[in-house]
């Protein structure tokens, strides 16, 4: 029999939100084998299909700014030590001087970052000097350059109001140039502000890979309460129950924050016909601390 560690249950639980002893007899069940209790765990109904294990691992920030035109934008997320740090106006100065390097010399990794020149001295040496001030280790964890491909597309970003924690960037199109780009700006951080509230996994459903739609499939097909259920219609709650799923987890099809009436695709397409313009969301990025 294989023994089952307590950090085995802790890390189970971490990542389906399940009760102890549920995750105990689900790794029993499974001899340890963690992927399985977790579809256990998931067709015993305990565990959600989008519950993950995503407490923040370090303290910091996450940021993010375009440039003027909304043309390029970054979002970042550098690490400290404590939360009092990442409150201190000075780390707020250095994570700003760090998005305005980037959008000004275009680096798209970490390391090509340390290296640049600001305000006459490198990157590295830029944030020695705020180590320095604040009594604690600094790290830029990573960060995401995201580029508008045309004059009719613009880079919308979102940052949660509580605690910078976590952060969007979205690439807000539109099939011909169209008046008002703040208005567009606006719009792109609606939806910016949407991955943030609601985290999806994926743009649109045909981003889901196959193998992953397959599997949900063969995890609701062996659920209790389908058992009796004759052959075709078993078929059709299964089918319910997996487009609802991969529904749950795509930006374009999940309802849209601040109008639930409406999916974010659907939002889009009522946006369309104010702008008299097509305007569809092509990219996205998230970033949650310590994730």
């Amino acid at each position: 029999m294989v023994e089952i560690s307590a950090s085995m249950v802790k890390e189970l639980r971490e990542k389906t939100g399940a009760g102890m002893m549920d995750c105990k007899k689900a790794l029993v069940e499974t001899l340890g084998d963690l992927d399985k209790a977790f579809e256990h765990l998931r067709q015993k109904g305990i565990a959600s299909a989008s519950k993950k294990a995503d407490r923040p691992a370090a303290e910091g920030l996450v940021v993010a700014a375009t440039n003027n035109d909304h043309t390029l934008g970054v979002l970042l997320e550098v690490n400290c030590e404590t939360d009092f740090v990442a409150r201190n106006e000075h780390f707020k100065e250095l994570t700003d001087k760090l998005t305005k390097c980037i959008l000004e010399t275009k680096v798209t990794d970490v390391d090509s970052l340390m290296t640049q020149n600001f305000e006459g001295q490198s990157i590295k040496d830029l944030i020695s000097s705020y180590i320095a001030k604040t009594g604690e280790n600094i790290v830029v964890k990573r960060f995401h350059l995201m580029k508008s491909p045309n004059t009719s597309t613009i880079i919308g970003t979102y940052v949660h109001s509580l605690g910078g924690k976590m952060g969007a960037l979205v690439t807000l199109e539109a099939d011909k140039a169209i008046a008002g780009l703040e208005h567009m700006a606006n719009l792109g951080r609606e939806i910016a502000m949407h991955v943030v509230s609601s985290k999806p996994q994926f743009l649109a459903k045909t981003d889901v890979p196959s193998d992953l739609v397959e599997n949900e499939r063969r995890i609701e097909s062996n659920k209790a309460d389908l058992a009796d259920k004759k052959p075709e219609i078993k078929q059709k709650i299964i089918d319910g129950r997996v487009d609802k799923i991969m529904a749950e987890r795509c930006l374009l099809e999940q309802p849209f924050v601040k109008d639930p009436s409406l999916s974010v695709g659907k939002y889009l397409a009522e946006q369309s016909k104010t702008h008299a313009a097509k305007l569809n969301v092509t990219n996205y990025v998230f970033f949650l601390l310590g994730q």
